[in-house]
């Protein structure tokens, strides 16, 4: 068979596509890079929030005409939309020929057999079985690779759907994980970007005790890997040992991402969110205090449950600041079977996006002001390619994770390959982005 694979949403989501990838290669089919003479088109979901969902579905529908036209035979539907919606799926979109959940990953060489003699592949493993391991055909550039560290969550936020699409949390042996990074590194991965629902959780299911910083002390003795990005943080399972590990090791990037949501007491109680404002602002304090050079990236909600104009300019406040270096603003998706979508106490849509563009508007002169803070500091960037729109070298620096932060763009006497780690003096800056020429140390 040919088969393509779109993978939309999360980086964990991808790792998920990767391995399926893998599955179907090993059984002998064909993966293909654009969908026109595709036996099966599979595209893995996210179904998390609304504009994931609508993205989902615009995917379906393009490759559902594309189907109508004769250039493809057959849809799988695979992932976090299907897991949520299955057979609604099937009803309401009946161009698609097959659904796999969030358990069923592995099953997916059966599914394509099955599609192809005419079959309805309905496939709905358990999702708090043990985490899927197996082989990856890396989706990313060769140089950089997602190590998934656990999947599931036990967190229960009121306005998160995840735990009902992804299972109990479950870490991945120790050994396993370790093994697969020292892989990574053969094969010429050179930054390990460390990913779960919460990495700060990792071992509390299996071994009892917080093993984060156990691993990422193995993970940064593996030869060949030179950066190690740490993302999704739970804010109180950061714990001291975990703070020395990332201040001590060279190869841990000082960027973490932790996700906040408000700073409310009264919206963080009621969204089962755990500590207060006055532990976020204590816990930030003390990791700028031990990490030099820290940036911070969070999440922000805007127009949760209870969270009226006072705890709005609470919110605003709090952001001014804490000067989070890097955010991503969203407004309050409510989604069916979790207990915030039953409270009361909501702001409208409406006025939920207005406040997102407030937010936006306050972090992105933060953003300014710290890229200025960079003017004349040389600087240890990763060559991702030359932009031939740009005529200049671009890459990231360590405060910059792909797909979700910005670049540094800039010019190199010397040819240099996507990989490459170049310093780089910092020049400018322009839409978020920052500017440079690489020098010579």
């Amino acid at each position: 068979m040919k088969v393509l694979f779109i993978s939309l949403g999360c980086a964990k989501n991808l790792v998920n596509c990767e391995q399926m990838m893998a599955l179907v290669r090993d059984s002998g089919h064909t993966l293909l890079k654009t969908p026109e003479g595709a036996d099966v088109v599979v595209i893995n979901t996210c179904g998390f929030i609304d504009s994931a969902k609508s993205e989902a579905i615009d995917n379906i529908l393009q490759m559902a005409a594309l189907k109508a036209e004769g250039q493809i035979r057959k849809i799988l539907v695979t992932g976090c939309l299907s897991q949520r919606y299955g057979e609604q799926i099937l009803e309401e979109l009946p161009e698609v020929d097959g659904v796999l959940g969030c358990g069923s990953y592995v099953d997916i060489v059966d599914a394509l057999e099955e599609v192809m003699v005419g079959g309805t592949p309905k496939y709905f493993g358990s999702i708090d079985a043990p985490v899927d391991e197996g082989d990856r055909i890396l989706a990313t550039p060769e140089y950089s690779a997602y190590l998934r560290i656990a999947e599931g969550c036990d967190n229960h936020c009121s306005y998160c759907v995840i735990p009902f699409l992804r299972g109990k949390y479950r870490s991945r042996p120790m050994e396993n994980i370790v093994a697969e990074a020292e892989e990574l590194a053969r094969s010429g991965v050179k930054e390990l970007i460390v990913i779960a629902q919460d990495i700060t959780r990792y071992g509390l299911d299996c071994y009892g005790a917080h093993k984060l910083p156990e691993l990422l002390r193995k993970l940064c003795g593996i030869s060949g890997i030179h950066w190690i990005r740490l993302h999704y943080l739970y804010p109180d399972e950061i714990t001291a040992e975990l703070i020395d590990v990332v201040a001590a090791e060279k190869k841990i990037l000082p960027y973490l991402d932790i996700p906040i949501q408000h700073c409310s007491d009264a919206v963080l109680k009621a969204m089962n969110r755990r500590g207060d404002k006055a532990y976020l602002a204590e816990l930030f304090a003390r990791l700028r205090a031990r990490i030099p050079g820290l940036v911070l990236r969070t999440s922000i909600i805007a127009g949760l449950p209870y969270e009226d104009e006072a705890a709005f300019e609470e919110l605003c406040d709090f952001l001014r600041e804490q000067k989070f270096e890097r955010a991503g603003v969203f407004p309050y998706s409510p989604e069916e079977g979790t207990p915030a979508a039953a409270m009361e106490n909501r702001v409208d849509e409406e006025e939920a996006n207005r406040r997102v563009e407030l937010l936006v508007d306050l972090q992105s002169r933060v953003m300014d002001e710290f890229n200025e803070s960079w003017l004349g500091d040389t600087v240890e960037i990763l060559c991702e390619g030359f932009d031939g729109q740009a005529q200049m070298y671009v890459g990231r620096s360590y405060a910059d994770s792909p797909d979700v932060d910005g670049h540094v763009y800039f010019t190199a006497e010397e040819d240099l390959v996507p990989g490459a780690f170049v310093p780089v003096r910092i020049t400018g800056s322009m839409d978020g982005d920052m500017t440079g020429e690489a020098v010579q140390i």
